[in-house]
């Protein structure tokens, strides 16, 4: 692959899991600043060693075994001062905390499934208030409908939308 295939693909990653990344490094530091240190230091290994990285797997599980072993070093650096919790203690947090990314991960993925089932007008609603941040004074204008008429539409998106995961949830349980 091109090298500015491959960066673009890096940065397209990257930015669709960084929310993510972020998460599991700020669960796992106490101190902001000390995060936001090793999640720059982790961006630029994954970069560094992106050529390792098999297009189409779990970018976001590789990105956080890199940023938890950043992690580690940085515990490493700091042991003159006094740990609070043991490494090990910190793989099972770490384990936690990667189970439950991947639950996200998966309900992310139903709920985008099931956005993708709604039809076009529902689809808007939901991009113009979550994507776009809009409040339903500012969407009745941008859709053509009143407050109220946009205020009981999105609410009958909801439940169509918790429906649709909750029949999913049942299938599954069924199984």
């Amino acid at each position: 692959m091109p090298e500015d295939d491959r960066a673009e693909e890096f940065i397209s990653l990257l930015a669709s899991n960084e929310r993510l990344i972020h998460a599991y490094v700020f669960s796992l530091v106490n101190n902001i600043t000390d995060a936001e240190d090793i999640l720059q230091n982790a961006k630029v290994i994954m970069w560094r060693h992106f050529e390792q990285f098999q297009s189409g797997t779990n970018f976001g599980a590789w990105a956080r075994k890199i940023a938890f072993h950043q992690i580690l070093s940085y515990r490493k650096t700091q042991k003159k001062q006094q740990m609070h919790i043991s490494d090990e203690c910190l793989q099972l947090v770490a384990e936690d905390t990667e189970s439950m990314q991947e639950e996200l991960e998966a309900q992310h993925m139903l709920l985008n499934s099931c956005i993708s089932k709604l039809p076009e007008k529902y689809r808007t609603l939901i991009e113009l208030r979550y994507k776009e941040g809009l409040d339903i004074e500012d969407m009745a204008p941008r859709t053509g409908q009143s407050e109220g008429a946009v205020y009981r539409m999105l609410s009958r998106v909801r439940t169509i939308l918790q429906d649709c995961v909750e029949k999913h949830y049942r299938q599954q349980e069924a199984l």
